[in-house]
């Protein structure tokens, strides 16, 4: 059996993790070759919380793999604390054996298909929260990440089939909601999102699953699968949170 690939949003550590045992049931009948990826806010690498260890522990003995790209609600210091390693392609934090963090700007060839990572966002909350304990300045990509990332697609002659992230591109953004604010996060993703020629992009953080157009797709609470066909790549939600 090919690979397969499942995407869904935000999991806010143990406040929402355990909605998985609905919603990705699908998951019960995979095996380690298949991947879960959670676009940002994954939220289980916090202190040494026993509820956190404890989901950790869960997913670690599930059997597919758990991948993710770093919102901006993580413990930054926790995750830069852990020894980065080689993975398909790109640099990984290994959090357990069942568990990696895509780190940002690298390109990862997973199941056939190349997937370009940028994790991080602003939070609009920061200034009710404690530096250190529940917000880190690391949220925001720095210089010499914004630069890797560039580097990364530049080898791949800016050209990959899907795009991970937290946050959407600044375009992309205002059509979402035109309230929303601009950043150099946001910008920069704007910078990419004109020249980079992808497949799909799929971005978390704004608690909302629609389709922006035909290429961009908000996801929270729904799990859509990449599904091979003839024609190329479509995909299939497995859970709707519309429907449910």
């Amino acid at each position: 059996m090919a690979h397969r690939v499942f995407i869904t949003g935000d999991t806010h550590g143990p406040l929402e993790i355990g909605r998985l045992n609905k919603t990705f049931a699908v998951g019960r009948t995979l095996d380690k070759d298949d991947y879960l990826i959670v676009l940002g806010d994954f939220g289980l690498v916090w202190a040494d919380r026993s509820e956190c260890n404890y989901w950790l522990r869960w997913l670690e003995k599930k059997p597919f793999t758990t991948l993710f790209v770093d919102g901006n609600h993580e413990n930054f210091d926790m995750l830069d604390s852990m020894d980065v390693q080689p993975w398909h392609g790109g640099m990984v934090h290994r959090v357990n054996d069942s568990v990696l963090h895509l780190m940002r700007g690298h390109v990862f060839d997973i199941a056939g298909r190349s997937f370009f990572c940028m994790g991080g966002a602003r939070s609009v909350d920061r200034i009710w929260r404690t530096p250190g304990k529940s917000w880190w300045p690391q949220e925001m990509p720095s210089v010499e990440e914004r630069a890797a990332a560039w580097e990364a697609l530049e080898a791949r002659g800016w050209k990959v089939d899907y795009v991970l992230t937290h946050c959407a591109a600044s375009n992309v953004q205002y059509r979402l909601n035109p309230t929303y604010e601009n950043d150099d996060l946001t910008r920069f993703l704007f910078d990419i999102e004109k020249r980079l020629e992808y497949r799909h992009w799929f971005f978390g953080h704004y608690h909302e699953d629609r389709a922006i157009d035909e290429r961009q797709t908000v996801v929270f609470k729904d799990v859509i699968e990449i599904v091979s066909s003839d024609g190329g790549d479509g995909l299939r939600r497995v859970w709707d949170s519309a429907e449910s």
